[in-house]
């Protein structure tokens, strides 16, 4: 690929990104669209409504920008969240470790390896890319030195910053515990795996084992029951059929000249029921044996004292580990409801299956990654279809073609991979939804670098690969070889699926279209909080950290593409502030526990830069820059396991010191009894939750968290609700 078709890409996303850029800039100031751009806003009741005559409207304006600038950390701290400020500081990491590497590398490397080999070059925009990589530098080479330098001044500077970051994250995560108000989470365990007693009931269970094994600690429980749509339509027709029996054994016929149709009584004789629960409660007692069965094997135990629940929750309570089982409960809105009756027996099956499922569809996507492949080869693409070598001849075509098509058909193709690794991590029987999405980014993110860096590295073809995996001593040559032949499609997949997916990602494209239907279409004014959605983080952060994998692995190998990644964490940094200000809204927090995924993600992309470092060098046969390698190696391997023992038990588990800390302080001020109040509540999740959400949404101009889960909205409420849910959920399944 010559450097001309990277620079029509170029210009293809740069413009892309600044008409989408300014359009947005207008769009933004219509009234008709605040439930696009200021959802979090209209939700807090924070929203006021400008001017709709203003010409202003009309106008692009960088005023976006410089809101997102001027906001600090500790409102973005107190608007998003502690996760939102841990996502934010990846890009901020980014951009300093870049903005070293692009420096070292554009001055140093770049031109070590655009002139390592003495001979004629062309016109610079004719020249290859590959003219710019370290295939350039002839073997032997006494100016690899500067590339085993720069690996030296990219790992350190990246260790620094990591350390610092890790620190500044751990701090905050310890602050915002100590410093939140009591949760109901706080003080509740759940119980999960209840032993089966024929002679009492779950309930009764929970609360005699509990009792005599945590009598000190030990407040009250509740029973978790079985949820569902299956199983809400059951419950609702054992309940009717009761209704009949009992309306049908209590009311006797009289014969009239007006006979009904149904058991020939006049047409007052049915007794109409109250509609309180306690005229059918009290009829017989089946309606307690309904309730029994609805109760499954897991409960929500709650206990007087914060320490209390977590020494329960991380001790084993039986001498059968796969009964009892105890976790700390996640937070009422966090709860993900469906999930709690699963046995827990089941969960390990569970997990092998959608591993197989996560590997099987991992599989079937090196469908489109061929295809790419394919694309990028423009000979290999003529020798296959002979019709197409008089279009492929064409400079402009064929630069189209091999510079910006591959890396689109990859994009689209990955917009089916986010809702179905949610789709597996909902089967794995995760409790929470925040576990949920930590659970698929992961997901995403193994399955984003395997078919983006290495499916595409090796071959693009299957036969190819198996052949490549054959001589498992040679990868590290092999990559070392291999990645620098793919710097065209890297850098064309940093422009489309970095800058014009940040474009796409300001306008919000799906939830514009849905709102124009509404308003313009339907004819629907009303601007309903209810499709506010939640900031995708795992849809983001794979995307961020795949970048900043690129970025180092192609930091000495391609330092052209280091110019590229800089402007996309720059662009990042302002695009996703401003949606965490205005678009999203922080339904639940996990407290920074995504933070252990960026640390070692970063460590992996480091090794795996040195790895192929040393396999550079002994291509290049520089003995001398393979034995420095080594010791570099070494130490990352040191600094990763030393912040695995200082950080990771912060987010791991809960420092004594903090909780006791806290409960003394609530006691001291008398507010034990108040919580304890609310605890019996905490955890409803029945048929009034609803309209308890329902209560909330009116109250929204009164507390942001009010905004009700777009999964618990009935619906058929109104054609505006449904729109508006359909574009939060549809949404999030094209990220």
């Amino acid at each position: 690929m010559e450097l001309s078709a990277l620079l029509t890409s170029a210009g293809i996303n740069t413009a892309i990104c600044t008409i989408l850029l300014s359009l947005y800039s207008i769009l933004r100031k219509q009234p008709s669209n605040v439930s696009v751009y200021f959802g979090r806003r209209l939700a807090s009741g924070r929203y006021r409504q400008k001017d709709p005559f203003s010409l202003e409207r009309f106008v692009p304006s960088p005023s976006w920008i410089l809101k997102a600038w001027e906001t600090t950390e500790e409102e973005l701290l107190t608007i998003g969240g502690l996760d939102a400020v841990a996502f934010l500081r990846i890009i901020v990491f980014s951009i300093r470790i870049f903005s070293i590497s692009a420096v070292v590398c554009c001055f140093i490397v770049l031109p070590v390896n655009y002139y390592g080999k003495m001979i004629h070059h062309q016109h610079i925009p004719r020249e290859s890319l590959e003219a710019f990589t370290i295939l350039n530098v002839p073997e032997g080479s006494k100016w690899l030195w500067c590339h085993c330098l720069a690996l030296y001044i990219i790992t350190c500077a990246a260790c620094i910053l990591l350390y610092l970051e890790y620190k500044s994250i751990a701090k905050m995560r310890l602050d915002h515990i100590d410093g939140s108000p009591p949760k109901p989470s706080h003080f509740t365990v759940l119980v999960r795996a209840i032993p089966w007693n024929p002679d009492e009931s779950y309930s009764d269970s929970v609360e005699k084992f509990f009792t005599d094994y945590h009598a000190s600690g030990y407040l009250s429980h509740q029973m978790v029951q079985r949820s569902g749509t299956v199983q809400k339509l059951m419950s609702d027709a054992e309940k009717m059929c009761r209704i009949f029996k009992a309306a049908t054994g209590e009311h006797s016929c009289r014969q009239g000249l007006m006979r009904c149709g149904f058991c020939g009584g006049p047409p007052n004789s049915f007794k109409i029921l109250s509609s309180e629960p306690d005229s059918v409660r009290g009829k017989s007692l089946g309606d307690l044996d309904l309730a029994r069965r609805k109760e499954c094997a897991a409960a929500f135990v709650f206990f007087k004292t914060r320490y209390a629940a977590v020494v329960a929750s991380q001790v084993l309570q039986s001498s059968n580990p796969m009964s009892w089982v105890t976790d700390m409960a996640p937070d009422p809105h966090d709860v993900y409801w469906s999930n709690l009756w699963i046995p827990y027996g089941q969960l390990w099956i569970r997990k092998i299956a959608t591993l197989m499922a996560a590997i099987a569809f991992m599989l079937v996507f090196l469908i489109p990654v061929t295809v790419v492949q394919g694309l990028t080869q423009l000979e290999q693409l003529q020798q296959t279809f002979p019709f197409l070598r008089g279009i492929l001849k064409k400079k402009y075509f064929s630069q189209l073609v091999t510079g910006y098509l591959p890396s689109v058909i990859l994009i689209l193709a990955f917009y089916a991979v986010p809702p179905t690794m949610m789709l597996f991590s909902a089967a794995e029987g995760c409790i929470s939804r925040s576990g949920r999405k930590k659970s698929a980014c992961c997901k995403v993110l193994y399955f984003t670098i395997w078919n983006v860096f290495f499916v595409n590295v090796f071959t693009g073809s299957v036969i190819r690969q198996l052949r490549v995996f054959s001589s498992v001593k040679d990868i590290p040559a092999q990559l070392a070889n291999a990645i620098p032949l793919q710097t065209s499609f890297f850098m064309t997949y940093v422009l489309s699926s970095g800058w014009a997916s940040l474009s796409c990602e300001v306008m919000q494209l799906f939830p514009l279209l849905c709102n124009v239907i509404k308003k313009w279409i339907l004819r629907i004014k009303d601007d309903s909080p209810e499709g506010t959605m939640s900031f995708p983080y795992h849809t983001e952060m794979p995307r961020v950290l795949l970048f900043g994998f690129l970025g180092f692995t192609c930091s000495i190998l391609v330092p052209l593409m280091l110019p590229f990644l800089l402007v996309y964490f720059v662009l990042a940094y302002f695009v996703y502030r401003n949606q965490i200000l205005n678009v999203y809204v922080s339904k639940y927090e996990s407290g920074g526990q995504f933070w252990p995924i960026v640390h070692n993600t970063t460590i992996f992309s480091l090794v795996f830069m040195q790895v192929i470092a040393l396999g550079v060098f002994g291509l290049r046969k520089s003995p001398v820059a393979s034995g420095f390698t080594i010791p570099l190696f070494i130490g990352t391997l040191l600094f990763y396991e030393y912040c695995r023992q200082r950080f990771l038990p912060i987010f791991r588990n809960h420092a004594a010191e903090i909780l006791i800390k806290m409960d003394r302080r609530d006691e001291q001020s008398g507010k034990m009894e108040e919580i304890y109040q609310q605890l019996r509540s905490a955890y409803t999740h029945t048929e009034t939750c609803n309209d308890s959400r329902r209560s909330e949404i009116s109250n929204h101009h009164e507390k942001a968290d009010s905004i009700p889960d777009p999964e618990h909205v009935k619906p058929g409420k109104k054609l505006g609700q449904i729109i508006g849910i359909g574009s939060w959920a549809v949404h999030h399944s094209l990220e």
